[in-house]
């Protein structure tokens, strides 16, 4: 492997100015730069991550901290969406440092990591209405993205997904083939995408003078068998819903199963909608039937919080920084004209 010593006796020169060129020291001349980056490419020079802290004072890595939850490092979600960010830093010659937050000890465990060094900067996941994290780390001024976020014009930089409008769509979908009673299966209770999930469904069912009872609106962690435990409780129902919609294909997976056991066929006695976030080993278009979907990789968010977070440790402001991504609906085999004898609404 080259070392800067080789590489700066190969180019002729002192190794602080090569090791200067490198990190983009100002008083280093453009044509120098360029002729010391084409040799570094060309020999495969890697600079030492200790030697380059020394000279930028910059760490290169970056910190996710996560929450207590046994199930989270096996969570299809969570490791699809890391895969992406992982990635994404990898091209820009970040590294990832992942920790785990005791319970109650969040703000801690940040302000840890903060004052250790070790960290450039932070990517906070699944944020909750005042969220302390990020007000700590924006009284520190310590460079961070959120994946998801609050109110209409937050002050950080952030990666979303329109849920407002990817959930309008689904509801009025299940609303144009009929259907008055419609269940949701939504994420766990406080979160972000949660909570604007819920009020895009509650507003579009309103929008028709429907009300559905708190029993049929069920916030929990997203998985199979928590959404089959709680459809098989609805269908049990005198009243049970004609449609259900899901905030995971995970979920969704469980309501199908659910249906199945009651003896019925999904898209014809009950419709089924799901967020899908592209999970490799959970395809929506293999569900049996296929399964109606509002879609947007997960992946796609990690990519693009790895991009952000590179520019916020260089320093850009996080105003420049907002995005939130457009959803696909796509319709499958899932869904279906509510069945002649479904009845009336619950409210």
């Amino acid at each position: 492997m080259t070392t800067l010593r080789q590489l700066a006796e190969h180019l002729g020169l002192s190794p602080a100015t090569v090791s200067r060129a490198l990190n983009g020291f100002p008083e280093v001349g453009a044509k120098t730069r360029a002729r010391v980056i084409a040799a570094a490419e060309k020999f495969n020079y890697r600079p030492n991550l200790t030697a380059k802290k020394l000279a930028t004072g910059k760490s290169g890595m970056v910190g996710i901290i996560f929450r207590a939850a046994r199930s989270l490092m096996v969570d299809p979600h969570f490791l699809e969406y890391l895969a992406g960010l992982s990635m994404g830093l990898a091209e820009r010659e970040l590294d990832l440092i992942l920790r785990h937050a005791p319970p109650g000890a969040q703000l801690q465990s940040y302000e840890r990591l903060i004052n250790s060094g070790l960290v450039d900067g932070l990517v906070i996941a699944a944020p909750e209405l005042d969220d302390p994290r990020i007000a700590m780390l924006m009284e520190n001024d310590f460079p961070f993205v959120v994946h998801g976020h609050i109110g209409d014009h937050p002050s950080y930089a952030f990666y979303d997904i329109d849920n407002l409008d990817a959930f309008s769509r689904a509801t009025q979908l299940l609303l144009a083939l009929g259907h008055r009673r419609i269940a949701f299966l939504n994420g766990a209770e406080g979160m972000a995408f949660s909570m604007q999930r819920e009020a895009a469904f509650q507003a579009a069912l309103a929008a028709e003078g429907i009300g559905v009872p708190e029993l049929f609106v069920n916030h929990s962690e997203m998985s199979e068998d928590l959404g089959y435990q709680c459809a098989v409780k609805w269908l049990h129902e005198e009243k049970a819903p004609t449609a259900i919609l899901c905030s995971s294909t995970l979920l969704a997976l469980g309501a199908m199963r659910a249906a199945g056991e009651a003896g019925l066929t999904v898209g014809k006695d009950i419709s089924i909608i799901a967020h899908d976030d592209v999970l490799p080993h959970l395809r929506a278009e293999h569900f049996l039937p296929a399964l109606t979907v509002t879609r947007a990789p997960i992946r796609d968010a990690g990519f693009a919080l790895a991009e952000m977070i590179h520019r916020r440790i260089d320093g850009e402001a996080p105003e420049m920084m907002q995005t939130i991504a457009p959803v696909d609906l796509i319709v499958r085999g899932s869904t279906g004209a509510v069945p002649p004898d479904a009845g009336e609404p619950w409210l």
